[in-house]
């Protein structure tokens, strides 16, 4: 979930980590056990002079199979589940209003499962996840195509 915010105008930093558990800071291990309730997550800190919360929104659909309600392509557990989290009503405003829009569109055929939920308190994760893809480009690529990217390109393309 890193490089598509990172590539946008207007990004400032995209920090990977962990919310909406219940073990402060948690490491990778803890979380990949599913004991912790925590979410793997990225923090964005942005210019909303340069861009809005409605746009990194719109950004996060196109990442994700807003469907699948236990992971995202090869990630699969509670840990991967897709979830908005927001920080204040407009933003849950403008996260619930994109997610019937989205619904309407037909564009799915299952039923949208995105949980919008109060933000928690934030974990970075480990520096060895903070931009993993330029980290480890071989290995994102790899993983982009355990099914992400066919399946944006069929989705959003």
């Amino acid at each position: 979930m890193v490089k598509p915010f990172d590539e946008q105008p207007g990004i400032n930093s995209v920090i990977s980590g962990y919310t909406g558990g219940h073990v402060p800071n948690p490491t990778y291990e803890q979380v990949c056990s599913h004991t912790t309730g925590h979410t793997e997550a990225v923090e964005i800190h942005y210019d909303p002079e340069i861009v809005s919360y409605k746009d990194l929104v719109e950004v996060y659909w196109r990442q994700t199979d807003p469907t699948d309600a236990m992971g995202q392509f090869q990630d699969r557990g509670d840990n991967y589940r897709p979830v908005i989290f927001v920080q204040n009503e407009e933003e849950r405003a403008i996260a619930e209003q994109s997610k019937k829009d989205l619904e309407e569109s037909g564009r799915f055929d299952e039923p949208i499962v995105t949980q919008i939920e109060d933000a928690q308190p934030f974990y970075p994760a480990e520096e060895y996840h903070q931009e993993f893809y330029k980290k480890d480009p071989l290995r994102f690529q790899m993983e982009e195509q355990g099914g992400r990217e066919k399946f944006t390109q069929e989705k959003w393309q």
